[in-house]
């Protein structure tokens, strides 16, 4: 048995979206996963060198150290690293034709996929991110790559075998039955890999890209399989008129996916920015998560999405970086737009309250847990979740953050969220294995 002691500080938040702050914990690790937490233990010595005779691995965070729950990016492409910072000056619907499924056809030759996925998890990790939900590739074989990386790197992850079915000119697509064949063989690959913290999740792209047949056999699939489901909606104006003319019998982008049978409590859309009342009625229904992915709707020109609108009508929010859409793969630039985004809808409307640091930090971490349907596991760190964590350190060398005063613990917080960077990560685990 492998067990564990992390002592210091530790901020998190619960249920109720309430920021915990705790000066001086132990936090008991047992096999990864977290057994027992002792509060205001402040003589580290004589609590846990002489008295209790411990003498597992005992991690003592150093002044200006603080543990929190790692990042959960809950929406982003492994395959579009590549692109990163390129084509901005379009929207959305060209973006994708000019730059983005290009780039994604050249995912067939497996040497560029192994290169390309190496640097993506060993540079979402270093970033924090400790859960990932990635958009794979339309080929299978690519996307065992990227399911073997995870593993082998030791990220959590969620990956899915892309699907699209409807026919295009630069033949960037696939029939019905190899999306289904396909699916269904990546799947069992993921099995054949058997690390517990890789799982599949089914993707249909968005409705434009399949059709209803397509879909509702995904759906069929995930049913069956018991597995996640991931796709977007209403990401942008010209997107949603496409949807509604090639869906004219439905009512709605999201009743499109309600009619599939994809919206589940294990769904999570991207995006939602101009999701209609009876779509949050439906979502609410189903228990389907919105993904707020802000850079990349900014960047891409798509919209600015209104999170208290969708948390006001009880839906599950997550945080997700969407790369390449948006030009950084780290939660903490994701973080700071969201309060951006935020802030300028309350400088356009009255009586309304931006989200705070706070609340960002907490889609982030739990908010995304709860979003994946993961949070009985990971999201924050309570007993009987698993320890996956970030040891944040406001001294360390070359950090852009001077400390000319000493600050608090919730300040030395605030400065992370809104100034730090991965220089201050110094150390991430996951399920108790330190991976950087």
């Amino acid at each position: 048995m492998i067990r564990q002691v992390f002592f210091g500080p530790l901020i998190q938040t619960n249920d109720k979206e309430e920021l915990i702050i705790k000066e001086s914990v132990a936090v008991f690790v047992d096999n990864g996963k977290i057994t027992r937490i002792l509060e205001n233990s402040k003589d580290y010595e004589k609590d846990f060198k002489f008295e209790w005779k411990i003498r597992d691995e005992i991690k003592v965070l150093s002044h200006g150290q603080f543990m929190m729950p790692g990042f959960i990016d809950a929406h982003t492409h492994a395959v579009q690293f590549p692109n990163l910072g390129l084509g901005y000056n379009k929207c959305l619907l060209d973006w994708l034709e000019i730059y983005t499924f290009p780039l994604e056809k050249k995912y067939n030759d497996t040497e560029f996929a192994e290169r390309v996925f190496e640097a993506v998890v060993k540079r979402t990790i270093k970033m924090g991110t400790t859960t990932a939900c990635y958009f794979a590739s339309l080929y299978a074989d690519a996307c065992t790559i990227l399911a073997k990386k995870t593993a082998e790197l030791g990220q959590r992850a969620f990956i899915g075998k892309v699907n699209m079915n409807i026919p295009r000119d630069d033949g960037y697509c696939e029939s019905t039955l190899t999306s289904v064949v396909d699916t269904i063989g990546f799947i069992k690959s993921i099995e054949i890999i058997g690390n517990p913290l890789v799982k599949p999740i089914i993707t249909p792209r968005f409705a434009l890209s399949c059709d209803m047949e397509l879909m509702q056999k995904l759906a069929e699939i995930a049913k069956t399989k018991d597995v996640h489901i991931q796709s977007h909606v209403s990401e942008n104006k010209d997107e949603i008129i496409a949807v509604k003319q090639a869906f004219p019998h439905l009512p709605s982008y999201t009743a499109v996916y309600d009619a599939a049978g994809l919206l589940t409590n294990k769904t999570v859309l991207a995006h939602g920015v101009y999701l209609e009342d009876s779509e949050l009625a439906i979502l609410k229904e189903r228990g389907t998560a919105v993904i707020h992915c802000p850079s990349s709707n900014t960047n891409l020109k798509s919209g600015l999405c209104d999170v208290q609108r969708l948390k006001a009508n009880g839906i599950k929010v997550g945080l997700g970086t969407d790369a390449s859409g948006a030009a950084s793969y780290s939660m903490l630039n994701e973080m700071r737009s969201v309060l951006q985004v935020s802030n300028c809808l309350s400088l356009t409307r009255d009586n309304y309250t931006p989200l705070s640091y706070k609340d960002v930090f907490h889609m982030a971490t739990l908010g995304s847990a709860k979003a994946l349907a993961i949070d009985d596991k990971v999201g924050n760190l309570m007993i009987g979740k698993e320890f996956d964590a970030l040891i944040v350190d406001m001294n360390v060398e070359g950090s852009l953050l001077d400390n000319f005063k000493e600050y608090t613990l919730e300040e030395n917080f605030q400065r992370f969220i809104y100034a730090g960077d991965e220089r201050n990560i110094v150390s991430v685990y996951i399920k108790g294995k330190q991976v950087k």
